[in-house]
């Protein structure tokens, strides 16, 4: 299942009225049925390797196998306006989402996902993650 844009548009509605009400975004309580949003930032340690960017996304793709995961995207930066709020210096990502916290658990132990970590994390230099629930 994939993100729909009216939840991304709602968790913004919610995020600027908490701007505007003062509440800090992070003490917004999540609803029942919130999501995790898993988003995966990774450096290779030889970007100008295409054989190396192709590996880490075939690794990647195998990760579609793990039942828990409700929706997974895999991109490259796209040739979007250059802002200075836009940070394209990554060469992979990988976005997925999970019904629960226990859910990306079930995901982070999994063999598959070991597997990919052990096969792959040769490939990058660095790696940062954000996780957040769905409001």
């Amino acid at each position: 299942m994939s993100v729909e844009r009216r939840d991304v548009v709602k968790a913004v509605a919610l995020g600027g009225a908490a701007m505007l009400s003062g509440t800090p975004a992070a003490a917004a309580p999540a609803q029942a049925g919130s999501r995790i949003v898993h988003h995966v930032f990774f450096w290779l340690k030889r970007p100008e390797s295409a054989e190396d960017r192709d590996a880490l996304i075939a690794g990647l793709r195998t990760l579609r196998a793990i039942p828990v995961i409700r929706d997974l995207q895999i991109g490259v930066p796209a040739s979007t306006e250059q802002r200075d709020v836009v940070d394209s210096s990554f060469d992979v990502s990988e976005l997925m989402v999970f019904d629960s916290v226990e859910d990306q658990k079930t995901y982070q132990d999994h063999p598959i996902h070991q597997s990919f970590v052990a096969e792959c994390s040769r490939l990058w230099g660095r790696v940062i993650v954000y996780d957040m629930v769905t409001v």
